[in-house]
């Protein structure tokens, strides 16, 4: 049940891909995968969803198994919700990276183009991975640990251990589900605390309300916290009121404002300059990043080939042998991938790629980078996989070829994200798959039987992540204070600025200066680049995670206390596992009810159900309206932060503050280590 010095413990014929396994695997990752959308929306980043969705199917078996509605699940069955509810997660970061792209340049995707965009990535990441896993995954396990996949194999094998952890996940999705029902939804705490600075004309600090970034801030560490809050520091406690201090003065608006820069507030600084100087260090951190993978990626390519050219590895391979190392057949490999070309070759490119040269071009880069992220987590962890990197190379490859062939109109961008955006995808899903491989492969599950559920997983999420991104679009508003899309509009700019040249250049490459110099100080410049990026409220939050973190590990020096030390993408530290369950907790707690609500903002109240509130009948109008009334019955229930008066700003602050001080308490109590879930930039 395990691997014991290099060797795989057998389970015998166990059941494994059973129907409870895929039905709860498909139920967390359709929740995993829409409160990713919401949190990648929110701060270009997502949380990975191995470790917790390994728990939280423990405890759920564990739960129905005490109300004898099942018999005890096996490690394999375990093995199975992980593998599905995971890949949710990952489809999630890929389209959330890309698709909203497409309306930041004012496209309007349907649910079912975002599907086959979804789809048609997500199947190509796992079909892709299949030849790769024999050499990846058994091959090299001496030289590819796995972090995350290692790790879930720890917690599968500890079953024993399901409740514990279990409760801890589900504590923290507690907490965080009811802290922004109180934020959000009765609206008793601000949203987000905003304080000038005293004496600093146009300095403006904030703090957001929202455990779901102090959780983030907890899993990054300290120091990639602090480097992202001082992104935020410089942004807004250095260039914006420079900004408005030697062009406040001027009569004319200057671009790419419309009004003069003496009309705007901070925020709307922020909005007009500070997203592109953001953007061009985003695009400078991230292609550092990848520079930096490409020792590792000549070398994962030059493997790949040679292990699958390697006519000793193709006998074994179709000789099949124990079922461990069965793998879906090569015909069904084949005839996926067919249709996967076919697809993007005949669909419309607001759909797909939509021509030959673009879905060559995908699938293309889609073969490179899948075996460039399979291997690159298998060295590093997923928290470090240059997606973002890889799918800017992409999206700059594709965009210069269109350029020269002289589609630089609507179309031509439209097709370039969509290959992008398939691209992407298929990094994101060929690194969870490797992930979960490694982790079936250390509890003797069948990787045929795994590659399916991840097919599940795929399907079944990209069959649901458009209908979230669109209704929050309507709800909420992509590319707007709430849901910035950092990821999103850094594609966008990309594609826009290559193929029709509408960029405010002076801007980016001032972000692309600020990030060299931080790089040049030997500081991370993607970390960095994203606070710089992002509001400064939303990178307190993460920084007061962060301080929780130190703490905790400044109390375990301080006893004598081995503390690892901190590495910079935090895929191998070691800290309390109970302080990462519950952390994670809080984020998808607080996520998913971000989300949950800004659906329902979206709902439309029609005239019809005003006529019928209007006329009475309570009951009827909600049987025969209700979403209507299920939106004003929330409206009705907000009742404002002005109960604080002139403390509201404090209040928000001080409630934070007390989440802050139970993750402490739950995080410093003894645990049992392990890795600490990924996020992916």
């Amino acid at each position: 049940m395990g691997e014991q010095n290099g060797k795989i413990v057998k389970n015998g014929a166990r059941p494994e891909m059973t129907l409870k396994a895929i039905l709860v695997g498909v139920v967390i990752g359709i929740l995993f995968g829409a409160a990713n959308a919401y949190l990648g929306l929110k701060v270009g980043l997502t949380v990975s969803a191995s470790i917790p969705a390994a728990v939280m199917g423990v405890a759920v078996f564990g739960a129905l198994r005490r109300m004898r509605l099942m018999g005890p699940p096996t490690i394999l069955e375990n093995n199975m919700v992980q593998t599905v509810g995971s890949a949710g997660e990952s489809l999630a970061a890929g389209v959330i990276f890309t698709v909203p792209a497409l309306m930041l340049l004012g496209f309007k995707p349907q649910v079912l183009e975002i599907f086959v965009l979804g789809a048609v990535g997500g199947v190509m990441g796992v079909l892709l991975m299949v030849p790769l896993r024999s050499y990846l995954i058994e091959k090299e396990r001496g030289n590819l640990i796995y972090p995350e996949g290692t790790a879930c194999a720890s917690v599968l094998v500890a079953g024993s251990e399901g409740g514990t952890k279990g409760r801890l996940v589900f504590a923290g999705l507690g907490l965080g589900a009811l802290f922004e029902t109180l934020v959000s939804g009765f609206k008793l705490l601000k949203g987000t605390a905003t304080f000038r600075v005293p004496g600093f004309a146009n300095a403006e600090a904030g703090a957001d309300s929202s455990t779901a970034l102090l959780g983030v801030g907890f899993v990054l560490g300290p120091r990639i916290a602090a480097i992202m809050f001082g992104g935020g520091a410089l942004a807004w406690l250095v260039f914006i009121p420079a900004i408005k201090l030697f062009a406040g003065d001027s009569p004319h608006p200057v671009f790419p404002a419309q009004v003069p820069i003496s009309e705007l507030t901070p925020h709307q600084v922020w909005h007009n300059y500070m997203r592109y100087i953001g953007a061009g260090a985003v695009a400078f951190g991230g292609v550092v990043t990848l520079i930096r993978s490409l020792p590792v990626i000549f070398q994962s390519a030059w493997a790949v080939i040679s292990n699958l050219t390697s006519p000793k590895n193709e006998a074994r391979r179709e000789q099949g042998g124990k079922k461990t190392i069965r793998d879906l057949p090569g015909w069904a490999i084949g005839s996926g991938l067919i249709v996967c070309v076919l697809v993007m070759w005949l669909a419309p490119r607001s759909m797909a790629p939509g021509d030959i040269i673009s879905a060559f071009m995908a699938a293309l880069f889609g073969f490179f980078f899948v075996a460039v992220s399979a291997r690159i987590v298998g060295l590093i962890g997923s928290s470090s996989n240059p997606i973002s990197g890889m799918t800017i190379a992409a999206l700059l490859a594709t965009s210069i070829i269109f350029k020269l062939l002289g589609w630089t109109g609507e179309e031509g961008q439209a097709a370039a994200l969509a290959v992008g955006a398939i691209v992407c995808i298929s990094a994101a899903i060929a690194g969870d798959t490797s992930q979960d491989l490694k982790t079936g492969f250390l509890v003797g599950a069948t990787p045929w039987r795994q590659q399916l559920g991840e097919l599940v997983g795929v399907l079944t999420s990209a069959a649901v992540i458009g209908f979230v991104v669109l209704k929050l679009d309507e709800g909420v508003g992509i590319g707007s204070a709430e849901l910035s899309a950092p990821q999103a509009t850094l594609m966008s700019m990309v594609v826009k600025g290559v193929l029709s040249g509408d960029l405010p250049y002076s801007l980016v490459l001032i972000g692309v200066a600020a990030a060299a110099v931080v790089e040049i100080l030997g500081i991370p410049s993607l970390p960095f680049a994203v606070g710089l990026y992002l509001p400064f409220s939303l990178t307190t939050p993460i920084m007061l995670g962060g301080a929780v973190r130190w703490s905790i590990d400044r109390s375990k020096a301080k006893s004598g206390a081995e503390t690892p030390k901190e590495t910079e993408d935090c895929a191998d530290e070691e800290v309390s596992q109970s302080g990462v369950l519950f952390a994670s907790g809080l984020i998808a707690g607080s996520a998913f009810i971000g989300m949950a609500l800004g659906l329902v903002k979206s709902i439309t109240i029609t005239p019809a159900f005003e006529e019928c509130r209007a006329a009475g009948g309570l009951v009827g109008c909600m049987l025969k309206f209700p979403a209507e009334s299920l939106r004003s019955a929330i409206e009705a229930m907000a009742v404002g932060p002005e109960w604080a008066g002139s403390m509201a700003d404090a209040a928000a602050v001080l409630a934070v503050l007390l989440v802050g001080a139970a993750l402490y308490f739950v995080a410093s109590r003894p645990g049992r280590g392990g890795s600490p879930m990924g996020l992916k930039d």
